[in-house]
């Protein structure tokens, strides 16, 4: 899963109102926005954080002379010990954050939902929304296959790539 800075605030809008329109949250109509901007600034804090960890990744690699089909591996390692969500656990991570952020905003008035509803309908949304990037990411491989993943050159074409169909599709960041 990849957030990406152009999106954060249409997932943050649609995770406030999954949340206020099932009574999970109970937010005054006046402060809705501002909770969206709680919402936002967790997941900002996310893409930054993730970015950090991908540029100490690269930096390791770089300076030990280290295959850079090695990248993922040294960047999980990288966020265990920062005990912070990537890959498979990213989700998770953000939902946990976001869930915090709610239970400590002076704009949300009340929070009814219990957790595990919480990071159901906060899943929901981020799978939504990520779920094009998935179409993207296999596009993207697709028309590169025949580059050898985890390569500089493979980074490098798939980054273009994929800039060129997140154009074509209207969806720049």
């Amino acid at each position: 899963m990849r957030l990406y800075p152009g999106k954060v605030n249409a997932i943050a809008q649609d995770m406030v109102q999954a949340l206020a329109s099932t009574g999970d949250i109970e937010v005054a109509d006046e402060m809705v926005g501002e909770v969206v901007l709680d919402v936002e600034s967790v997941l900002r804090e996310y893409i930054r954080v993730d970015r950090d960890v991908t540029d100490r990744a690269r930096e390791k690699i770089s300076r030990e002379g280290l295959e850079f089909t090695q990248l993922n591996k040294i960047k999980q390692k990288i966020a265990e010990e920062r005990n912070f969500g990537v890959g498979d656990r990213a989700v998770e991570y953000i939902t946990k954050q976001i869930i915090e952020a709610l239970l400590h905003s002076r704009h949300v008035d009340e929070v009814f939902g219990e957790d595990h509803v919480l990071r159901r309908s906060l899943r929901e949304v981020i799978n939504r929304h990520t779920h094009v990037d998935d179409d993207l990411d296999q596009e993207v491989r697709r028309r590169i296959k025949n580059l050898q993943e985890g390569t500089n050159t493979w980074e490098i074409e798939y980054q273009k790539v994929m800039g060129d169909l997140r154009r074509l599709k209207g969806l720049d960041s």
